[in-house]
């Protein structure tokens, strides 16, 4: 007598098309196919399928993954539940690039294709996703880019911790950039004209007034914009025209991590250790700094916000708190469309109107003039706090581009007057 569910050699169990069935496999009451095993933790696992061919085939991928060390678990883990894991276990970053991650992955990624489990992605499904984000979401590269960053540093956790032979994302923003062949604007700096037609009108506008010491910043140290709204005026040396950029304000704009919600600022230190460094202070920089102090002193305002134990902020709004990126943006637009309809109803073909352009534009602008007065290229990696001195000589390189052809339209003229 044999125990029921047992093969031996003359009691083998058969299907109800009569096909004898291999060990762990068997047939449900309702005609489907279920594959029983034991994994190397010794826990019971089972995968079904609608036929015993398609059973068959996932037994050979199972036993496949056995060999080559992929974990059972693999086909259970959702990409979702690795993503947190490699959120808890990830080190290394700035809290603004962590926060920013984890931003572009709950909003593009967890929603939808995050649902996936792990086994079960494939090279085309990322190519699919990634063209789903490009053609019918619309996203800029930059933002593709930033998911591509983080999905694959996740599968990448996934192949050395054996739940995966290889990462399906290799490559496939590569392919997807040159698939699309995406339009990338280069940032176009301020001209010298456009850069004196905006501070003139902040200089003169009863409206914009205030706005003109902290954009005259700006464009006259090539800060970025975290690095000047955290300014404190501990940290600028007015006796000996120099300043000190030793940390950066960071806004968070509805997030939430580690029990905070909503809009919040943080203090980071530098991107890199370059970003620790003095700029010198130029003239009308050092004159945008008093006009900021004599305004404030007039019309009681005071820095009234602590944030990480940072105070005595510079730049501050008529409640006595932080500046931030978004706001100035804003204000920026409207700086843009005011300056242009002056300038429209004094002149109907006007030389000079000022671009759309954004704060990081003014740090471009700083750069753009340094460039053309010869500045020495390491004084110029240095102001501008860049730890990788090719950023620095792209923009160079640009920048003196532009100039050589303008020099040389100016030769040709010559020699066609010698002519």
């Amino acid at each position: 007598m044999t125990e029921k569910g047992v093969n031996t050699k003359n009691n083998k169990r058969k299907d109800k098309n009569r096909i004898v069935l291999r060990t762990g496999e068997g047939q449900r009451p309702n005609g489907t196919y279920e594959y029983r095993w034991t994994d190397e933790e010794h826990k019971r696992r089972r995968v079904y399928a609608k036929t015993l061919e398609e059973l068959r085939e996932k037994e050979e991928e199972i036993l496949k993954d056995r060999n080559h060390g992929i974990k059972a678990e693999a086909r259970y883990k959702t990409l979702n539940e690795l993503f947190d894991v490699w959120k808890q276990l990830k080190r290394g970053l700035k809290d603004n690039t962590f926060q920013n991650y984890q931003y572009v992955y709950n909003m593009f990624v967890r929603p939808g294709f995050g649902k996936n489990r792990i086994s079960e992605i494939k090279k085309s499904d990322v190519k699919r996703f990634y063209n789903l984000l490009a053609d019918e979401r619309c996203l800029k590269v930059s933002t593709i880019d930033s998911v591509h960053t983080v999905l694959h540093q996740v599968l990448d956790m996934a192949v050395d911790d054996d739940y995966l032979r290889a990462n399906p994302s290799n490559n496939v923003l590569k392919e997807l950039k040159q698939s699309h062949v995406f339009k990338t604007e280069k940032r176009k700096a301020l001209t010298r004209s456009e850069q004196e037609l905006l501070l003139n009108y902040l200089q003169n506008s009863d409206l914009y007034k205030h706005w003109y010491p902290i954009i005259a910043v700006m464009v006259g140290t090539g800060l970025r914009v975290g690095e000047v709204t955290g300014l404190r005026w501990c940290d600028i040396d007015l006796d000996g025209g120099m300043i000190d950029v030793n940390h950066t304000l960071v806004y968070y704009n509805h997030r939430e991590t580690e029990g905070k919600k909503g809009c919040y600022f943080t203090i980071n230190t530098p991107k890199t250790e370059a970003g620790n460094r003095q700029v010198p202070m130029l003239d009308f920089v050092k004159e945008a700094f008093l006009m900021e102090r004599k305004f404030q002193e007039e019309n009681h305002i005071h820095c009234e916000t602590i944030i990480d134990g940072y105070t005595d902020f510079i730049f501050v709004n008529r409640f006595g708190k932080a500046q931030h990126q978004g706001t100035l943006n804003k204000a920026i637009r409207r700086i843009i469309r005011d300056c242009n309809d002056k300038v429209l109803l004094e002149d109907e073909n006007p030389e000079v109107l000022l671009p759309h352009f954004s704060c990081h534009s003014l740090r471009h602008a700083f750069t753009t003039r340094m460039c053309e007065a010869g500045v020495n290229i390491k004084v110029i990696q240095d102001a501008l706090g860049h730890s990788d001195i090719s950023t620095t000589l792209n923009i160079y390189a640009d920048v003196t581009k532009e100039t050589k052809k303008k020099e040389f339209i100016g030769l040709d003229e010559w020699f066609q007057k010698e002519a």
